[in-house]
């Protein structure tokens, strides 16, 4: 039986670790994105970024499940820290040794692919470890809300001290690494593993397997990632940031922050009041307006509207977000969670990295702002074909355990 105590205690570690991490990969990703765009002034290469850090996760699909559900889940997600922590050192000495180019920013990009491609799934299948499975949506948009504030104050603080040189800010991710891993080692907690199953073809492909039969699930996290794929815009808010609306880093620390205002919002509210009802028509719903508020940002030449359009773009897509991984987790045995949540990290990592090189190709023929509206009047489109090839999940009621 669980400690009730224990899971608090445990929990409140996973928060903050989340915090830090998440924190410190923003800050990262805004400056590597900043030093790329003033090295190569290229959208191509922006996108390239995004590329670089999703093909690890890609290839590593399989190997990641079969981690995470067959070893100490702390221990691994201590590793992918450290993995990290090397990556900021890297930057710092390439940084400060005035050798850091666009080999080897891509190649920083690697390294935090592959650290993410074990940290995801591993994250994911830890957390419905730390509370009771009823309390799990309630947690999962607590856990979404510290994520949101990291993701507000990460880029804001390092769009801020970049003033103050890119090593600085390198530095002080180097060093959230390190807390956060030093908080996800006081983690205790309970893992049914599948340790003495032979790994064969079935097993390695058990994830896919798994997902594929129940199309209400599939339906959630492949509506995200098309969505996603197409009408997010983050790469290219460098190009927005400098040749659109004319600002500097400042400027681009805070485009990267509004989304994650307009999460954070909208998960403490779900924190406090949860889904009950109607969550198919609520997930198609926020996602086409998610579409929409693309649009919007796209047409805009105002910093102001800018901000207001990306912060209601982040409300929306937190309403899918919890929904998605709400049933993701509650339908999934623990003993399989680490495969199931590694498949689910390739359609994050597809709608997020290799949405981001989708939108430095398609900047690069037809420019930032025609390729930001394609990308939302896209998402419009997929929202009403998704809604005819997954009629179960549009008609869904409420998140209930299997």
């Amino acid at each position: 039986m669980k400690n009730p105590v224990l899971e608090i205690s445990s929990f409140r570690y996973f928060l903050l670790s989340r915090v830090a991490m998440t924190m410190s990969n923003q800050m990262l990703m805004v400056i590597v994105a900043w030093q790329m765009y003033d090295i190569t002034h290229s959208a191509y290469d922006l996108g390239m970024v995004g590329l670089a850090q999703f093909i690890p996760a890609l290839a590593l699909c399989l190997v990641t499940g079969q981690v995470a559900d067959r070893y100490d889940r702390r221990r691994a997600l201590m590793g992918c820290l450290l993995a990290q922590f090397g990556v900021a050192l890297l930057l710092i000495a390439g940084t400060a040794g005035g050798w850091l180019g666009r080999e080897v920013i891509l190649l920083a990009s690697v390294g935090l692919g592959v650290a993410k491609a074990f940290q995801m799934p591993t994250q994911q299948a830890l957390l419905p470890t730390l509370v009771p499975l009823p309390a799990l949506p309630r947690a999962l948009a607590i856990n979404s809300a510290g994520s949101q504030c990291a993701t507000i104050v990460g880029p804001a603080i390092g769009g801020f001290i970049y003033v103050a040189g890119a090593s600085v800010v390198y530095c002080a991710c180097a060093a959230m690494c390190l807390f956060s891993a030093a908080l996800i080692y006081l983690i205790r907690h309970q893992q049914v593993r599948s340790a003495r199953e032979q790994v064969t073809l079935q097993s390695l492909f058990a994830g896919i397997r798994f997902i594929w039969t129940r199309k209400e699930v599939l339906g959630a996290i492949s509506l995200d990632l098309f969505a996603v794929l197409f009408g997010g815009a983050t790469a290219l808010l460098p190009v927005f940031a400098r040749d659109v609306l004319h600002t500097g880093s400042w400027g681009l620390g805070l485009l990267r922050s509004a989304p994650a205002v307009g999460a954070l919002l909208v998960s403490l509210y779900l924190a406090r009041y949860p889904i009950q009802r109607r969550v198919g028509k609520m997930m198609f719903g926020s996602v086409a307006l998610y579409g929409l508020t693309t649009l919007v940002f796209a047409l805009s030449h105002s910093i102001l509207l800018s901000l207001a359009a990306l912060m209601l773009s982040g409300a929306f897509d937190m309403v899918s977000v919890v929904v998605r991984q709400s049933l993701v987790q509650l339908e999934t045995p623990d003993e399989m969670r680490g495969r199931v949540s590694a498949v689910n990290s390739i359609f994050i990592g597809a709608s997020n990295q290799l949405g981001e090189f989708e939108s430095g190709v398609t900047a690069g023929w037809l420019g930032a702002v025609p390729s930001v509206l394609v990308g939302g009047a896209s998402t419009v489109l997929i929202v009403a074909l998704w809604m005819k090839l997954f009629p179960s999940l549009a008609q869904r009621a409420k998140l209930t355990v299997s």
